[in-house]
């Protein structure tokens, strides 16, 4: 049985058929010791069914070892979205819930190659010139995180230093333990800063470039 009913099917064809270029879904996945492995699977399979543009790969965690190092997947289940190049979107963890729109909405946004960001954010993020790591802890039920996920994903685009991981928070609990998340969203901006809850886009792009300057000091 799949995870999306016809109607749902419909209604996310209609908004592929608003990409313009081939988007690849790159998933890293292992049957055993996974929680949600098979599932993120199955619903990255469904999905890439609804458009000829979408191009899934599915790999081995551990027998394709190379292929992980070389997107710097660190664990499983892991989805990687990129288009004409690697924007540096990943996902850590299933999408699902309020999270699978995101993923909808990320697949279109990188066959277009546009972040959607302001003009002002887009200036504001040329600020960042060293890699520098977002990671968003977000749960399934919580009807904020899409936000703080997708603008994470857009900075990703905009910038080629950044990249940004929407983490699923109860599936790595030793994450959410080292970062101290006691609430989601949880945007950690390196490893010493963090953004708490959603906030507009000005607000969020502003902080983060703001705590990236602070890291250089």
């Amino acid at each position: 049985m799949g995870f999306l009913q016809e109607k749902d099917k419909e209604y996310i064809r209609d908004l592929f058929s608003k990409m313009e270029n081939e988007v690849i879904i790159t998933n890293f996945t292992q049957e055993i010791e996974c929680q949600y492995c098979r599932e993120t699977r199955q619903i990255l399979e469904e999905l890439s069914e609804l458009s000829d543009k979408i191009k899934l790969n599915v790999y081995n965690f551990v027998n394709d070892k190379e292929i992980a190092d070389k997107y710097n997947i660190d664990k499983i289940p892991a989805t990687v979205i990129e288009g004409e190049k690697d924007y540096g979107i990943r996902y850590y963890g299933i999408p699902s819930g309020y999270e699978f729109s995101s993923l909808i909405e990320d697949i279109v946004d990188v066959s277009k190659g546009d972040s959607g960001l302001s003009q002002k954010s887009r200036e504001l993020l040329k600020q960042i010139d060293s890699p520098l790591r977002l990671q968003v802890f977000v749960t399934p039920t919580c009807p904020y995180c899409p936000n703080a996920v997708r603008l994470a994903h857009k900075i990703a685009m905009e910038n080629p230093y950044v990249t940004a991981d929407m983490v699923e928070a109860t599936e790595f609990p030793h994450l959410s333990m080292r970062y101290n998340v006691r609430g989601v969203p949880r945007t950690m901006v390196g490893e010493e800063y963090n953004i708490e809850g959603a906030l507009p886009e000005s607000q969020f792009v502003e902080t983060v470039v703001e705590y990236f300057n602070a890291m250089k000091k």
